[in-house]
């Protein structure tokens, strides 16, 4: 399963929801599979995607949105891993973390991780986290749906593929626009909620 592969997957069911999307081809390749104002591209902050998401958990704490989900590559989480132990400290539990994990750099020449000897859903377990594993569009739909309805904070370690989707354009919208659409499509929808 490459990683757009997995993408087309998670949007499908995240609609509804905010997104925190990791740098580089993760967030150009979201956007082209289902760009919304519900996504939160991160495009120069690498390894930032869990600590934004965690803010987002606790500040939908008292509404009625769900969840919120960030998206991390396994490089990215590498230049943070705190956010597994701040996670598993504070406890949010509307928080799902789903780390798409080749094992390399796939912006640097496919350079290797750490992530090809250190089981990263090991390390989020002892960090306190609820783990669930996929490794095919099959087990990532059903552990999905699985971890969308656990109190968090919640881990899906999913292996994918080595390999950046090819023709997808570049994301040349302006960090502060992208970050205002979200902030308003958040506050929407958490009045939206509330009103029901």
């Amino acid at each position: 399963m490459k990683r757009i592969d997995a993408l087309r997957i998670i949007a499908a069911q995240t609609g509804d929801l905010p997104v925190v999307v990791t740098c580089a081809a993760s967030s150009r390749e979201l956007a082209a599979v289902a760009d919304g104002p519900n996504h939160l591209y991160l495009l120069d902050a690498m390894g930032l995607a869990g600590s934004v998401a965690t803010g987002v958990a606790l500040g939908i704490a008292d509404t009625d949105v769900p969840k919120v989900v960030a998206i991390e590559g396994d490089g990215s989480l590498l230049m943070n891993p705190n956010v597994l132990a701040t996670g598993g400290f504070l406890r949010p539990s509307k928080l799902v973390l789903v780390l798409l994990d080749n094992g390399v750099y796939g912006a640097t020449a496919n350079l290797p991780t750490y992530g090809s000897r250190i089981d990263l859903g090991e390390l989020a377990t002892a960090a306190g986290w609820t783990v669930r594993r996929a490794a095919d569009p099959e087990e990532l739909a059903a552990r999905l749906t699985e971890v969308l309805s656990l109190d968090g904070p919640v881990f899906l370690h999913v292996r994918i593929a080595v390999g950046n989707a090819t023709g997808v354009p570049k994301l040349l919208e302006n960090p502060v626009i992208i970050g205002r659409r979200f902030q308003d499509w958040l506050a929407s929808r958490a009045t939206e909620v509330a009103s029901r």
